[in-house]
């Protein structure tokens, strides 16, 4: 089995990679903004992975990676495949063992900076620039993966930049982010990009099929109101709940006749967000409690004792920023598929049925389409985007939605 197998929809991507990871007798070069090899970087940054080749520019190492392109299209799975290629020695055995330990996030030689808060931490960069500097200890290099690089503020980025412009030998960076524009360009001069398209909805839902047994009907289906997402789309395959509050989301919209139903609607979307968060943090959270409780030997049912508090406190804080970003993720998630929705309505309006996403709903968005004109619609498409950047803003989500339910009005 290749550690490339558990991908979809990027060919091109793989590729580039593929030839990237093969041993070539030599170490990786700098593309620092002086050095020869920066050219050849440039080259491939302005290529998107749809239509790149693995050229001899594309196809060469370097020693800083940029993995951009929308949430759900499998950046971070390209990444650790990418580290897992990187990492393995050569033979199937220590291939696998390889592959296990880095799927596992516990390969010596793996560093992983990430972060369930709303930003990464200026320690945690700090931290992982001290162990880039250090030496491999089994493999071909010392691999450090960046998963969403967009939540770094300016001055932890800057802490980043500083360990790309002057890299060890034997150390790769691979970044993730939904586009280069999510980085200072200090950071983009000195990476190379590798732009994923979003996977088609057929290949997600083989992946569906192929990895988690689900019946091809509804990996179809989950695959199509995902819109690709590949993440999304297997939790909605496996979770029927998930599946369930997310049509209760879009019937709730779609009942809209006034101003009052809008707030209504605000509170019952916002519970809705949180259930759904609660019900991927809840059962974590326990669990990680429980694990740190046995670490530090405390039987249960005990009591914490005095000077063991500070810790579970810590632990504490961490998952409360987690369910924060959580709350957050699933408000947007909320928001992404009422853009689905109204997206839907308009295709209707313009005689587009087969086009629809939400193909189960199809007489609830044919009576909102004849119930409007097209102007409305996009008036709505319009205030979900703000809703999102007012919500991105901290704009209390309750009155956000609020306001961006009233346009959601069909009498």
């Amino acid at each position: 089995m290749s550690v490339w197998d558990n991908l979809t929809g990027q060919a091109d991507a793989i590729a580039i990679f593929r030839a990237a990871a093969k041993p070539q007798g030599k170490e990786p070069q700098s593309t620092t903004a002086d050095a020869p090899a920066s050219k050849a970087g440039t080259a491939a940054s302005g290529t998107s992975a749809s239509s790149a080749s693995a050229s001899s520019a594309s196809a060469s190492m370097t020693h800083a990676w940029l993995i951009t392109g929308p949430p759900g299209s499998g950046r971070s799975n390209l990444a650790f495949a990418f580290a897992a290629a990187l990492l393995s020695p050569g033979t199937p055995a220590e291939d696998a063992t390889a592959e296990r330990l880095v799927e596992a996030r516990t390969h010596p030689d793996l560093v992983v900076l990430a972060t369930e808060g709303v930003i990464i931490k200026m320690d945690s960069v700090k931290e992982a620039v001290k162990r880039s500097q250090y030496s491999p200890s089994v493999g071909r290099y010392r691999v450090i993966v960046v998963e969403d690089a967009d939540r770094m503020v300016e001055r932890t980025s800057n802490v980043l930049l500083k360990a790309l412009e002057e890299p060890p030998e034997r150390t790769v960076w691979i970044l993730c982010a939904p586009s280069e524009a999510d980085l200072l360009p200090t950071i983009r001069s000195r990476v190379r990009t590798v732009r994923l398209r979003v996977p088609s909805v057929a290949d997600v839902a083989a992946l569906l099929v192929a990895r988690e047994g689900v019946d091809p009907v509804v990996a179809e289906r989950c695959a199509r109101e995902a819109q690709s997402h590949i993440g999304m789309a297997r939790r909605l395959a496996t979770n029927p709940e998930a599946r369930d509050r997310r049509e209760e989301t879009l019937k709730a919209a779609l009942g809209i006749r006034g101003v009052s139903y809008a707030v209504n609607a605000a509170a019952r979307l916002l519970a809705i967000a949180g259930d759904d968060a609660k019900a991927i943090t809840l059962e974590r959270d326990a669990a990680e409690r429980e694990s740190v409780l046995r670490s530090l030997g405390v039987e249960p049912g005990k009591s914490v004792p005095p000077a063991l508090r500070g810790q579970i406190k810590a632990l504490e804080d961490d998952q409360k920023r987690r369910a924060t970003r959580s709350l957050r993720d699933g408000i947007d998630r909320i928001l992404v598929d009422l853009t689905s929705l109204y997206r839907d309505v308009m295709m209707v309006q313009f005689g587009r049925e087969n086009e629809v996403i939400n193909r189960e709903l199809l007489a609830g968005v044919r009576a909102a389409a004849a119930a409007c004109a097209t102007v409305t619609t996009l008036a709505t498409l319009d205030a979900i985007a703000i809703a999102r950047q007012r919500i991105e803003s901290n704009v209390a989500p309750a009155l956000a939605l609020e306001a961006m339910l009233v346009s959601a009005i069909r009498r």
